[in-house]
């Protein structure tokens, strides 16, 4: 699909706000403005299976990710201006299994707009996403963020998202691809017990709408996670989310297709220097009123990556 406009867009308008805010706008003598480039490489394997009601294996999800980020910070002590890209190649062993790829292109400005308050607006767009409603999707998103933190134990954000996605389906009248539309609402709470000491509540409700009823969903998903230092380097995060998702245009009997799911986590986070390794360990339990939905399993993980 042709995006290359739409990537370099964010990349242009980011560039010009950096110039009319930078150094020359603002008085190199009052204030000092730094570039700062940086590169990420992580290798990842992911191990995970579940099984129906009847114990049967129904999904094999066995898979190596390798994952390219780069990007450009201009920043001076309350204001910063980002661009970034990344890709991730996903690699999946087995029979009748796709590689798929995935792009991000990223642009944002985060500024103080007050004592304990900041603003972030930023501009995304992915190519070859695996969404929730489909498995090949492109898509434009605006979103608004405002983080409050009165003091260092309470912070409070909110966030709107606006998204465009469009489809690789041939289902439409002239089979070319279908679009949808929606918006995205994430509130989030985190208390701060000390350093990397967190108890962290996160709400989120999302919909998209779309002429193809295939495509239509409504979700509402809370999650609550606890980070717990170990040493300076190395934490332990345990997490729980419960996700509920009805897709309006796929009937079951009559009735949309509702589905409820629960995971539980356990995640280790070292990070000695400039490595990153984590590994996760989550259970997933999904019900639903489609019967071949209803499943069970594990997924594990571990990434080791390098920050330049």
């Amino acid at each position: 699909m042709s995006g290359t406009s739409i990537r370099r867009a964010p990349t242009l308008v980011l560039l010009a706000i950096a110039a009319a805010f930078g150094p020359a706008g603002a008085g190199a003598e009052e204030v000092c403005w730094k570039l700062d480039p940086y590169v990420r490489i992580e290798l990842a394997a992911v191990s995970a299976d579940s099984s129906d009601q009847d114990g049967e294996l129904v999904i094999n999800g066995d898979a190596i990710t390798f994952r390219a980020q780069g990007g450009l910070e201009f920043a001076d002590g309350t204001t910063s201006f980002r661009v970034e890209a990344d890709r991730i190649s996903v690699f999946r062993p087995g029979k009748n299994r796709r590689n798929t790829d995935r792009d991000r292109f990223t642009a944002s400005v985060e500024t103080e707009v007050a004592k304990d308050v900041q603003l972030r607006l930023q501009g995304r767009y992915y190519d070859d996403l695996v969404s929730a409603e489909f498995n090949d999707t492109d898509e434009k998103q605006l979103a608004a963020r405002v983080t409050y933190e009165p003091v260092k134990a309470h912070r409070f954000r909110l966030e709107g998202t606006w998204r465009e996605r469009e489809y690789d389906d041939g289902m439409a009248p002239d089979g070319g691809p279908t679009t949808g539309s929606g918006p995205r609402v994430d509130v989030e709470y985190r208390h701060r017990f000390g350093r990397y000491n967190y108890l962290t509540f996160d709400l989120r409700a999302e919909e998209i709408n779309s002429d193809n009823d295939e495509r239509r969903y409504s979700r509402q998903s809370g999650a609550i996670s606890y980070t717990q230092p170990i040493t300076r380097n190395l934490r332990v995060r345990p997490a729980v989310e419960l996700r509920h998702t009805r897709f309006g245009g796929r009937m079951i009997d009559g009735e949309p297709r509702d589905d409820t799911q629960i995971m539980p986590e356990v995640e280790v986070l070292w990070w000695p220097g400039d490595w990153r390794i984590e590994g996760e360990a989550k259970y997933i339990n999904a019900s639903s009123n489609d019967p071949v939905r209803d499943r069970e399993g594990y997924r594990l993980s571990l990434s080791v990556g390098h920050v330049f």
